[in-house]
Protein backbone atom coordinates (compact mmCIF):
# COMPACT_ATOMS: atom_id res chain seq x y z
CA UNK A 1 0.00 0.00 0.00
CA UNK A 2 1.42 3.43 -0.91
CA UNK A 3 2.81 5.53 1.95
CA UNK A 4 2.11 9.24 2.31
CA UNK A 5 2.99 12.24 4.43
CA UNK A 6 0.57 15.15 4.97
CA UNK A 7 2.18 18.32 6.36
CA UNK A 8 -0.06 20.75 8.25
CA UNK A 9 0.23 23.86 10.47
CA UNK A 10 2.00 22.93 13.71
CA UNK A 11 -0.52 22.40 16.49
CA UNK A 12 -3.14 20.80 14.21
CA UNK A 13 -1.52 17.37 13.83
CA UNK A 14 -4.05 15.57 16.06
CA UNK A 15 -7.00 16.95 14.10
CA UNK A 16 -5.43 15.79 10.83
CA UNK A 17 -4.66 12.37 12.36
CA UNK A 18 -8.34 11.98 13.24
CA UNK A 19 -9.46 13.08 9.74
CA UNK A 20 -7.17 10.63 7.95
CA UNK A 21 -8.29 7.74 10.17
CA UNK A 22 -11.91 8.58 9.38
CA UNK A 23 -11.06 8.37 5.64
CA UNK A 24 -9.84 4.79 6.21
CA UNK A 25 -6.08 5.46 6.14
CA UNK A 26 -3.87 2.88 7.89
CA UNK A 27 -0.76 3.14 10.10
CA UNK A 28 -1.63 6.78 10.83
CA UNK A 29 1.07 8.45 12.91
CA UNK A 30 1.32 12.13 13.87
CA UNK A 31 4.76 13.75 13.89
CA UNK A 32 5.71 17.38 14.43
CA UNK A 33 4.31 19.34 11.50
CA UNK A 34 2.35 16.56 9.85
CA UNK A 35 0.98 13.02 9.72
CA UNK A 36 2.35 9.84 8.11
CA UNK A 37 -0.11 7.25 6.80
CA UNK A 38 -0.71 4.41 4.35
CA UNK A 39 -3.65 4.55 1.95
CA UNK A 40 -4.90 3.35 -1.41
CA UNK A 41 -5.16 5.82 -4.30
CA UNK A 42 -8.86 6.43 -3.85
CA UNK A 43 -8.18 7.51 -0.24
CA UNK A 44 -5.35 9.75 -1.50
CA UNK A 45 -7.78 11.47 -3.90
CA UNK A 46 -10.32 11.85 -1.09
CA UNK A 47 -7.75 13.31 1.32
CA UNK A 48 -6.87 15.96 -1.29
CA UNK A 49 -10.53 16.73 -1.94
CA UNK A 50 -11.81 16.74 1.64
CA UNK A 51 -8.99 17.65 4.04
CA UNK A 52 -9.41 21.14 5.45
CA UNK A 53 -6.29 20.78 7.63
CA UNK A 54 -3.53 19.24 5.43
CA UNK A 55 -1.18 21.52 3.47
CA UNK A 56 -0.30 18.80 0.93
CA UNK A 57 -0.54 15.04 0.41
CA UNK A 58 2.95 13.75 -0.46
CA UNK A 59 3.50 10.22 -1.82
CA UNK A 60 6.71 8.72 -0.45
CA UNK A 61 8.58 6.99 -3.29
CA UNK A 62 11.89 6.33 -1.50
CA UNK A 63 13.42 6.29 1.97
CA UNK A 64 17.09 5.44 2.42
CA UNK A 65 20.30 6.56 4.09
CA UNK A 66 23.15 8.46 2.45
CA UNK A 67 26.64 9.71 3.24
CA UNK A 68 27.65 11.78 0.21
CA UNK A 69 26.08 13.82 -2.57
CA UNK A 70 26.83 10.93 -4.91
CA UNK A 71 24.70 8.62 -2.73
CA UNK A 72 21.78 11.01 -3.16
CA UNK A 73 22.27 11.18 -6.94
CA UNK A 74 22.32 7.38 -7.19
CA UNK A 75 19.22 6.94 -4.98
CA UNK A 76 17.27 9.34 -7.22
CA UNK A 77 18.63 7.98 -10.53
CA UNK A 78 17.73 4.40 -9.56
CA UNK A 79 14.00 5.24 -9.35
CA UNK A 80 11.88 4.62 -12.43
CA UNK A 81 10.40 8.09 -12.74
CA UNK A 82 9.07 7.34 -16.23
CA UNK A 83 6.57 4.90 -14.68
CA UNK A 84 5.01 7.75 -12.67
CA UNK A 85 4.85 10.69 -15.09
CA UNK A 86 5.59 11.60 -18.72
CA UNK A 87 8.75 13.28 -19.98
CA UNK A 88 6.51 16.05 -21.35
CA UNK A 89 5.49 17.07 -17.80
CA UNK A 90 7.36 19.99 -16.28
CA UNK A 91 9.06 19.43 -12.91
CA UNK A 92 10.23 21.33 -9.86
CA UNK A 93 12.38 20.06 -6.96
CA UNK A 94 11.94 21.39 -3.39
CA UNK A 95 14.50 20.49 -0.71
CA UNK A 96 14.15 20.85 3.05
CA UNK A 97 16.56 19.54 5.67
CA UNK A 98 17.13 19.18 9.41
CA UNK A 99 20.71 18.73 10.63
CA UNK A 100 21.97 18.02 7.11
CA UNK A 101 25.77 17.47 7.13
CA UNK A 102 26.12 18.48 3.46
CA UNK A 103 27.07 22.05 2.64
CA UNK A 104 24.53 23.29 0.11
CA UNK A 105 20.80 22.54 -0.15
CA UNK A 106 20.78 24.40 -3.48
CA UNK A 107 23.35 21.95 -4.81
CA UNK A 108 21.27 18.97 -3.59
CA UNK A 109 18.21 20.42 -5.37
CA UNK A 110 20.23 20.68 -8.61
CA UNK A 111 21.62 17.19 -8.09
CA UNK A 112 18.15 15.65 -7.68
CA UNK A 113 16.85 17.52 -10.75
CA UNK A 114 19.82 16.25 -12.79
CA UNK A 115 19.33 12.67 -11.59
CA UNK A 116 15.63 12.71 -12.59
CA UNK A 117 16.44 14.22 -16.00
CA UNK A 118 19.33 11.80 -16.56
CA UNK A 119 17.03 8.87 -15.75
CA UNK A 120 14.53 10.04 -18.37
CA UNK A 121 17.32 10.58 -20.90
CA UNK A 122 18.56 7.02 -20.30
CA UNK A 123 15.00 5.73 -20.79
CA UNK A 124 13.77 7.72 -23.80
CA UNK A 125 16.60 10.05 -24.85
CA UNK A 126 14.58 13.09 -23.72
CA UNK A 127 14.46 15.07 -20.49
CA UNK A 128 11.61 16.91 -18.74
CA UNK A 129 11.70 20.72 -18.54
CA UNK A 130 11.90 22.63 -15.27
CA UNK A 131 9.13 25.07 -14.32
CA UNK A 132 9.63 26.68 -10.92
CA UNK A 133 6.37 28.68 -11.00
CA UNK A 134 3.65 26.27 -12.14
CA UNK A 135 5.10 22.76 -12.58
CA UNK A 136 3.06 19.68 -13.47
CA UNK A 137 5.06 17.55 -11.02
CA UNK A 138 6.65 18.63 -7.74
CA UNK A 139 9.38 16.42 -6.27
CA UNK A 140 10.02 16.97 -2.55
CA UNK A 141 13.37 16.01 -0.98
CA UNK A 142 13.51 15.79 2.80
CA UNK A 143 16.79 15.16 4.63
CA UNK A 144 17.11 14.52 8.35
CA UNK A 145 20.63 13.68 9.57
CA UNK A 146 21.65 10.74 7.35
CA UNK A 147 18.09 9.87 6.21
CA UNK A 148 16.87 10.76 2.74
CA UNK A 149 13.18 10.75 1.80
CA UNK A 150 11.81 11.43 -1.67
CA UNK A 151 8.18 12.35 -2.32
CA UNK A 152 5.96 13.04 -5.30
CA UNK A 153 3.41 15.74 -4.52
CA UNK A 154 -0.13 14.56 -5.28
CA UNK A 155 -1.64 17.99 -4.50
CA UNK A 156 0.13 20.50 -6.75
CA UNK A 157 -0.73 23.92 -5.33
CA UNK A 158 -0.89 23.79 -1.53
CA UNK A 159 -4.26 22.53 -0.28
CA UNK A 160 -4.97 25.75 1.61
CA UNK A 161 -5.42 27.29 -1.85
CA UNK A 162 -9.07 26.34 -2.11
CA UNK A 163 -9.63 28.02 -5.45
CA UNK A 164 -12.09 30.49 -3.87
CA UNK A 165 -10.26 33.20 -1.84
CA UNK A 166 -8.50 35.05 -4.65
CA UNK A 167 -8.00 38.40 -2.93
CA UNK A 168 -6.10 38.93 0.33
CA UNK A 169 -5.12 41.73 2.68
CA UNK A 170 -1.91 42.16 4.66
CA UNK A 171 -1.06 39.17 6.91
CA UNK A 172 -3.85 36.86 5.75
CA UNK A 173 -4.58 33.69 7.68
CA UNK A 174 -4.15 30.51 5.66
CA UNK A 175 -7.36 28.63 5.07
CA UNK A 176 -6.23 25.38 6.70
CA UNK A 177 -5.16 27.21 9.87
CA UNK A 178 -8.54 29.01 9.94
CA UNK A 179 -10.35 25.68 9.48
CA UNK A 180 -8.27 24.15 12.28
CA UNK A 181 -9.13 27.04 14.61
CA UNK A 182 -12.86 26.54 13.89
CA UNK A 183 -12.42 22.84 14.75
CA UNK A 184 -10.55 23.62 17.99
CA UNK A 185 -13.38 26.00 18.91
CA UNK A 186 -15.82 23.09 18.39
CA UNK A 187 -17.93 25.45 16.28
CA UNK A 188 -20.82 23.70 14.53
CA UNK A 189 -22.92 24.87 11.56
CA UNK A 190 -25.99 26.70 12.83
CA UNK A 191 -24.11 28.29 15.76
CA UNK A 192 -23.86 32.08 15.27
CA UNK A 193 -20.28 33.03 14.36
CA UNK A 194 -18.90 36.57 14.35
CA UNK A 195 -15.49 37.69 13.06
CA UNK A 196 -15.25 41.38 14.05
CA UNK A 197 -11.85 41.84 12.34
CA UNK A 198 -12.63 39.74 9.30
CA UNK A 199 -10.03 41.06 6.85
CA UNK A 200 -10.39 39.09 3.59
CA UNK A 201 -13.00 36.83 5.20
CA UNK A 202 -11.09 33.57 5.64
CA UNK A 203 -12.94 32.35 8.76
CA UNK A 204 -16.29 33.24 7.20
CA UNK A 205 -15.53 31.52 3.88
CA UNK A 206 -14.47 28.34 5.68
CA UNK A 207 -17.54 28.41 7.94
CA UNK A 208 -19.89 28.95 4.96
CA UNK A 209 -18.32 26.07 3.04
CA UNK A 210 -18.56 23.77 6.08
CA UNK A 211 -22.20 24.78 6.64
CA UNK A 212 -23.14 23.95 3.03
CA UNK A 213 -21.06 20.74 2.89
CA UNK A 214 -18.83 22.18 0.14
CA UNK A 215 -15.60 20.18 0.02
CA UNK A 216 -12.50 22.42 0.21
CA UNK A 217 -10.93 21.01 -2.97
CA UNK A 218 -14.03 20.95 -5.19
CA UNK A 219 -13.11 24.15 -7.12
CA UNK A 220 -9.55 23.18 -8.11
CA UNK A 221 -7.28 20.67 -9.84
CA UNK A 222 -4.64 18.39 -8.30
CA UNK A 223 -1.23 17.07 -9.34
CA UNK A 224 -2.36 13.42 -9.10
CA UNK A 225 -4.39 14.08 -12.28
CA UNK A 226 -1.03 14.26 -14.14
CA UNK A 227 0.33 10.96 -12.79
CA UNK A 228 0.31 7.91 -15.07
CA UNK A 229 -1.61 5.80 -12.52
CA UNK A 230 -4.46 8.38 -12.37
CA UNK A 231 -7.88 6.70 -12.26
CA UNK A 232 -10.07 9.31 -13.98
CA UNK A 233 -13.27 7.29 -13.60
CA UNK A 234 -12.92 6.94 -9.81
CA UNK A 235 -12.04 10.63 -9.45
CA UNK A 236 -14.97 11.79 -11.61
CA UNK A 237 -17.41 9.69 -9.56
CA UNK A 238 -15.97 11.11 -6.31
CA UNK A 239 -16.36 14.71 -7.54
CA UNK A 240 -19.91 14.13 -8.75
CA UNK A 241 -20.85 12.59 -5.40
CA UNK A 242 -19.35 15.58 -3.54
CA UNK A 243 -21.19 18.10 -5.74
CA UNK A 244 -24.50 16.23 -5.28
CA UNK A 245 -24.05 16.40 -1.46
CA UNK A 246 -23.68 20.22 -1.43
CA UNK A 247 -26.48 22.37 0.00
CA UNK A 248 -27.70 25.46 -1.89
CA UNK A 249 -26.47 28.86 -0.60
CA UNK A 250 -28.82 30.56 1.89
CA UNK A 251 -28.56 33.15 4.67
CA UNK A 252 -26.56 31.68 7.59
CA UNK A 253 -25.86 33.02 11.10
CA UNK A 254 -22.39 34.16 9.97
CA UNK A 255 -21.36 37.77 10.62
CA UNK A 256 -18.28 39.73 9.68
CA UNK A 257 -17.14 43.27 10.27
CA UNK A 258 -13.95 45.28 9.90
CA UNK A 259 -12.83 48.79 10.71
CA UNK A 260 -11.46 49.25 7.20
CA UNK A 261 -13.69 49.55 4.13
CA UNK A 262 -11.01 48.13 1.82
CA UNK A 263 -10.81 44.95 3.90
CA UNK A 264 -14.57 44.59 3.76
CA UNK A 265 -14.57 45.06 -0.02
CA UNK A 266 -12.02 42.25 -0.27
CA UNK A 267 -14.12 39.94 1.90
CA UNK A 268 -17.23 40.76 -0.11
CA UNK A 269 -15.45 40.05 -3.42
CA UNK A 270 -14.17 36.72 -2.12
CA UNK A 271 -17.65 35.69 -0.95
CA UNK A 272 -19.24 36.81 -4.23
CA UNK A 273 -16.71 34.90 -6.36
CA UNK A 274 -17.30 31.78 -4.23
CA UNK A 275 -21.08 32.35 -4.73
CA UNK A 276 -21.49 32.57 -0.95
CA UNK A 277 -22.30 36.29 -0.55
CA UNK A 278 -25.86 35.64 0.68
CA UNK A 279 -24.56 33.34 3.44
CA UNK A 280 -22.71 36.06 5.38
CA UNK A 281 -23.77 39.44 6.77
CA UNK A 282 -20.96 42.02 6.48
CA UNK A 283 -20.75 45.56 7.82
CA UNK A 284 -18.08 48.18 8.46
CA UNK A 285 -17.65 48.70 12.20
CA UNK A 286 -15.13 49.19 14.98
CA UNK A 287 -14.63 46.01 17.02
CA UNK A 288 -15.03 48.09 20.21
CA UNK A 289 -18.47 49.36 19.20
CA UNK A 290 -20.32 46.37 17.72
CA UNK A 291 -23.00 44.44 19.59
CA UNK A 292 -23.65 40.71 19.66
CA UNK A 293 -25.81 39.69 16.66
CA UNK A 294 -27.47 36.88 18.66
CA UNK A 295 -28.05 35.92 22.29
CA UNK A 296 -25.42 33.18 22.21
CA UNK A 297 -22.65 32.36 19.79
CA UNK A 298 -18.93 32.30 19.08
CA UNK A 299 -16.63 35.19 18.28
CA UNK A 300 -13.32 34.56 16.52
CA UNK A 301 -10.63 37.09 15.64
CA UNK A 302 -7.14 36.99 14.21
CA UNK A 303 -5.82 39.87 16.30
CA UNK A 304 -3.42 42.35 14.72
CA UNK A 305 0.19 41.91 15.59
CA UNK A 306 3.10 43.99 14.40
CA UNK A 307 2.60 45.51 10.99
CA UNK A 308 -1.14 45.00 10.63
CA UNK A 309 -2.20 47.67 13.07
CA UNK A 310 0.80 49.78 13.78
CA UNK A 311 2.69 50.29 16.95
CA UNK A 312 2.74 48.47 20.27
CA UNK A 313 1.19 51.47 22.03
CA UNK A 314 -1.97 51.12 19.92
CA UNK A 315 -2.29 47.44 20.84
CA UNK A 316 -1.68 48.16 24.53
CA UNK A 317 -4.59 50.59 24.33
CA UNK A 318 -6.77 48.18 22.32
CA UNK A 319 -6.57 45.08 24.55
CA UNK A 320 -8.14 46.41 27.78
CA UNK A 321 -10.85 48.20 25.78
CA UNK A 322 -11.54 44.98 23.85
CA UNK A 323 -11.85 43.07 27.13
CA UNK A 324 -14.34 45.65 28.39
CA UNK A 325 -16.36 45.57 25.15
CA UNK A 326 -16.61 41.78 25.24
CA UNK A 327 -17.71 41.82 28.88
CA UNK A 328 -20.35 44.49 28.32
CA UNK A 329 -21.82 43.34 25.01
CA UNK A 330 -21.08 39.62 24.60
CA UNK A 331 -22.32 37.94 27.79
CA UNK A 332 -23.30 34.35 26.96
CA UNK A 333 -20.79 34.17 24.07
CA UNK A 334 -17.44 32.41 23.83
CA UNK A 335 -14.62 34.45 22.28
CA UNK A 336 -11.57 32.93 20.60
CA UNK A 337 -8.68 35.31 20.01
CA UNK A 338 -5.72 34.20 17.88
CA UNK A 339 -2.55 36.15 18.56
CA UNK A 340 1.23 36.07 18.66
CA UNK A 341 1.34 38.85 21.25
CA UNK A 342 1.90 37.52 24.77
CA UNK A 343 1.20 40.96 26.28
CA UNK A 344 -2.51 40.39 25.67
CA UNK A 345 -2.72 37.96 28.61
CA UNK A 346 -2.10 40.78 31.09
CA UNK A 347 -3.67 43.65 29.19
CA UNK A 348 -7.07 42.09 28.33
CA UNK A 349 -8.00 41.90 32.03
CA UNK A 350 -9.96 38.72 31.31
CA UNK A 351 -8.83 35.21 32.23
CA UNK A 352 -8.68 32.73 29.33
CA UNK A 353 -10.30 29.37 30.08
CA UNK A 354 -7.99 27.68 27.55
CA UNK A 355 -4.74 28.47 25.74
CA UNK A 356 -3.83 26.39 22.69
CA UNK A 357 -0.37 26.82 21.12
CA UNK A 358 -0.44 27.02 17.30
CA UNK A 359 1.95 28.22 14.62
CA UNK A 360 1.10 30.66 11.83
CA UNK A 361 3.96 29.68 9.52
CA UNK A 362 7.05 30.12 11.70
CA UNK A 363 5.33 32.49 14.15
CA UNK A 364 4.38 30.94 17.49
CA UNK A 365 0.85 31.98 18.44
CA UNK A 366 -1.87 31.18 20.97
CA UNK A 367 -5.58 30.54 20.53
CA UNK A 368 -7.14 32.00 23.68
CA UNK A 369 -10.64 30.96 24.76
CA UNK A 370 -12.73 33.36 26.84
CA UNK A 371 -16.13 32.34 28.16
CA UNK A 372 -17.83 35.72 28.47
CA UNK A 373 -20.08 36.07 31.50
CA UNK A 374 -21.25 39.62 32.14
CA UNK A 375 -19.61 41.05 35.24
CA UNK A 376 -17.23 38.15 35.90
CA UNK A 377 -13.84 36.77 34.82
CA UNK A 378 -12.42 40.23 35.48
CA UNK A 379 -8.86 40.36 36.72
CA UNK A 380 -8.26 43.05 39.37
Amino acid sequence: MPEFFAPCPRGLENLLHSDLESLGAKDVRATEGGVQFSADWEQCYRANLESRIASRILWRVKETTYRTEQDIYKAVFDLQWHRWFNVGNTIRVNTTAIRCPLKSLEFITLLVKDAVCDRFRAHCNERPSVDTLDPDVRIHVFIEDSRLMLYLDTSGDALFKRGVRQHTNIAPLRENLAAGILRLMKWQPGTPLLDPMCGSGTFLLEAAQISLNIQPGIARHFAFEKLLNFDAKTWQAMREQAIAAQLPPRPLPLYGSDLYGDALKTARRNLEEAELAECVELKQANVLEISAPAEHGMLVANLPYGERMGELEELEELYPRLGDALKKKFGGWTAYLFTADKAILKLMRLSPSKRTPLFNGAIECRLLEYKIVSGSNRKP
